[in-house]
């Protein structure tokens, strides 16, 4: 008998983090032979090198013959981290039941303690998210509406429609990211039919802001839509239309860690007719940026130098983005619906409290999305453990966490490392985050989906590599397709908001940047995938129990899995077999009798998957 486990709820009564001032029951199960006499929950906050406190348990009653429970309640007044163990009084000595890993409790010489998330009872995440889909697009690759653009510069270079991007240096001729395609606002609004079909109710747009590179994370004007993409009409419509017609909201990527070198606030090269830091120190923006031998050497993100360093911290920046007419507000203005923030991680406090700020007091029912890509509650960057999810900060996380659990579980298989991933999340996260999280397994960053799931590992090698297997086999691509279906089932009934990188829907292919970044297919699309993706869409409208349902591990073995989300209006059961060979997995009588989705139910307590086969259940 486990001694305690932080995962089961006849330990612990609340598996998530805790508001402020709510109560949560510890118990642990003692053998008997320990002859205990005292019982202590031993927590620390975080930043303290020493334990903070010990509260005394109190002696329970018996757990068989052999057993004995020691409970107390908790509850914290102040939002943060803690760490808890525990300690047991006995006439040999003081023990410790420490972490051992997968939320379990035992006796340990080891120092690693439990984590407790603690965050203000106060916090709330919009609603309109909460059970939607979320549609990612790279605007430039989209679709292209034909309408004439006004105002492009002559220095870029313009594609036919499905080629392959730049890749080779020559072909760019010393310019990186300098070809384009065309896609843009207007053609996003005509093709919202086709994205409301996918159940879609957020469109999530990578930067479209004037830059000086086809990817737009080297902003150039915060103040105006670039050329390519269209007007801030265009976006206006778009906003408007995607709401009103579709019930889809639009959320924009905002970049503020780093400009462009070629913008009108540092103006290396001379476009713009305003003085940059660049030019000279007496620029109204020279205080954004972090020098170290004016004008050519100074901080850039990551090293690189067409990306100058924001000093975000400076007063006159942040009036900037998040003052009572700056850049935030002005495009919510517009009928933008949040953010989504590159390189969340790369942002001061000081700054995302602002923002939240700004946003909330705009539109108290904005989505603020952070990139981290780690776990959010116990990052720690800046030389800080960071509060993004807290209360003050953001709503939401990119969900890479869970992403390489799906993605890693359909293509090695192993249920437990799967199952520990996902309640990893599901323990430290507040809940009314855990309900938003943006749950991806593709975006610009990575390799399309279908190739890591079923391509060779391109982890460390280059671009050549990467052209050359960059398209499946014909077996690898069938074989891609089943694998999608099954990560994506599992995308979909996740705690969270599944998110999909466009073009995943109809089995595009491409290794990383820039092969993940191909215009999409409008024509020899794959429609099997297409529908499947649908009728997900069409699921999840209509099954409340994924919008908030509680997440429950319900089997394990080896390569097979079966997880419960179990709510207050009903309840679903997903099972998916990995495994090799037929694997009877059992989930209980209560499950006989159920409405089955696909082509497999329940008989006698147990569901008989095929090999590489899933069912999901509702009652």
């Amino acid at each position: 008998m486990l001694i305690f486990n932080s995962r089961d709820k006849s330990y612990k009564s609340i598996i998530s983090a805790l508001a402020t001032d709510q109560k949560c029951k510890f118990r642990i199960t003692v053998p008997r032979d320990c002859r205990c006499s005292c019982a202590t929950l031993a927590i620390t906050k975080d930043g303290e090198n020493e334990c903070t406190a010990y509260y005394n348990m109190f002696w329970a009653g018996m757990c068989g013959d052999d057993y004995e429970y020691w409970e107390l309640h908790f509850s914290a007044t102040t939002a943060g981290l803690y760490f808890y163990h525990f300690e047991l009084e006995t006439p040999w000595g003081k023990s410790f039941i420490m972490n051992i890993g997968g939320g379990k409790g035992d006796f340990s010489a080891s120092e690693k303690q439990f984590q407790q998330t603690v965050y203000d009872k106060d916090f709330k995440t919009p609603d309109f998210i909460k059970g939607g889909i979320i549609y990612q697009i790279f605007p430039d690759r989209f679709y292209n509406s034909g309408e004439k653009k006004e105002n492009v510069p002559d220095s870029r270079v313009m594609r036919k429609w499905g080629e392959e991007p730049y890749w080779r240096e020559e072909d760019m001729n010393g310019i990186w990211n300098n070809d384009y395609f065309g896609g843009d606002l207007r053609g996003i609004e005509k093709k919202l039919p086709y994205i409301a079909d996918l159940g879609v109710n957020c469109i999530y747009i990578n930067p479209i802001f004037e830059a000086h590179s086809n990817h737009r994370y080297d902003t150039a004007d915060y103040e105006k839509i670039d050329s390519l993409a269209g007007t801030q009409e265009d976006l206006k419509s778009l906003c408007k239309t995607a709401k009103e017609k579709y019930g889809i909201s639009v959320i924009l990527d905002g970049v503020f860690s780093h400009t462009g070198c070629d913008s009108r606030y540092f103006n290396m090269y001379n476009r713009y007719d305003t003085l940059g830091a660049y030019n000279s120190k007496e620029s109204p923006y020279f205080s954004w940026y972090k020098f170290i031998n004016w004008p050519d050497d100074y901080h850039a993100w990551w090293g690189i130098k067409l990306l100058p360093e924001v000093v975000e911290e400076d007063k006159n920046y942040r009036e900037y983005i998040c003052g009572k007419d700056g850049i935030l507000r002005k495009w919510m203005r517009c009928g933008v619906s949040g953010w989504r923030l590159d390189v969340a991680d790369e942002l001061p406090d000081v700054f995302l409290d602002d923002l939240r700020r700004a946003v909330k007091e705009e539109n108290e029912n904005a989505l603020i999305i952070g990139e981290v890509w780690e776990d959010a509650t116990n990052k720690f960057a800046y030389g800080q453990r960071r509060r993004y999810l807290l209360g003050n900060q953001l709503d939401s996380v990119m969900n890479y966490p869970f992403a390489d659990a799906v993605l890693n579980f359909v293509r090695f298989g192993h249920g437990e490392n799967f199952f520990d991933a996902v309640m990893s999340i599901v323990e430290n996260y507040p809940p009314q985050v855990l309900n938003v999280l943006m749950n991806h397994i593709g975006t610009h960053d990575t390799e399309r989906a279908i190739t890591r799931l079923a391509g060779p590992d391109s982890e460390g090698r280059g671009r050549h590599w990467q052209y050359e297997h960059n398209s499946l086999s014909s077996y690898d691509y069938l074989k891609g397709i089943s694998m999608m279906k099954i990560a994506s089932l599992i995308q979909f009934t996740l705690p969270g908001v599944p998110s999909i990188y466009y073009g995943d829907e109809i089995g595009m292919q491409g290794m990383k940047d820039p092969f993940n970044r191909g215009c999409m297919q409008w024509k020899n699309q794959n429609k099997d995938l297409l529908k499947w993706y649908q009728r997900l869409g069409q699921i999840r409208k209509g099954t409340k129990a994924l919008a908030d349902g509680e997440f429950i591990p319900v089997f394990c073995e080896n390569s097979a899995i079966a997880y419960e989300r179990r709510s207050n209006s009903g309840s679903v059961l997903v099972a998916v077999n990995n495994n090799e060979t037929e694997t009877k997995i059992i989930v209980g009588d209560h499950w006989n009798n159920s409405y089955c989705y696909f082509d497999y139910d329940c008989k006698n307590g147990v569901i008989t998957l095929p090999p590489h086969r899933y069912t999901m259940l509702s009652k």
